[in-house]
């Protein structure tokens, strides 16, 4: 089966529902989300994490990473959206397809890069912690 290589900004609090699905699945969208988003490439994930997450008080000052492959086929029903530059390319998902869509994750979700806002606070998840003691290591 073909895959194909996804990336998702996140906050804590979606970093902790991922967690509690055990990184096989991203949580259903809020009522006020009607499109769930994960983008193209690893470099435009980095910006949103970066730009926006850090400094975002819903999103714990943090922006997560991930990356998860899914089944290319079922991938290709969905439209691909450039919301900017060249490389600013989402795959916009339905809300209502989202059970479908984490039946057709292949493998786990996995976290490739935590960035961390200046209001960022230790001791609130311990996930988080141990990517904020990584990077000081650095």
């Amino acid at each position: 089966m073909k895959t194909l290589t996804l990336y998702r900004p996140i906050g804590k609090g979606e970093l902790m529902l991922i967690e509690g699905l055990n990184f096989e699945a991203f949580p259903p969208r809020l009522d006020w989300q009607p499109i769930f988003y994960p983008v193209l490439n690893q470099a435009y994930a980095n910006k949103i994490a970066l730009d926006w997450n850090t400094k975002d008080e819903f999103s714990g000052y943090v922006g997560a990473v991930t990356k998860f492959n899914v089944n290319a086929e079922y991938a290709a029903t969905f439209k691909v959206e450039n919301v900017g530059d060249k490389n600013h390319n989402e795959l916009w998902v339905p809300a209502a397809e989202m059970d479908t869509f984490n039946d057709n994750i292949i493998g786990k979700i996995e976290i490739v890069k935590v960035f961390f806002g200046e209001k960022f606070e230790l001791g609130v998840h311990s996930l988080l912690d141990q990517f904020f003691k990584k990077e000081e290591s650095k």
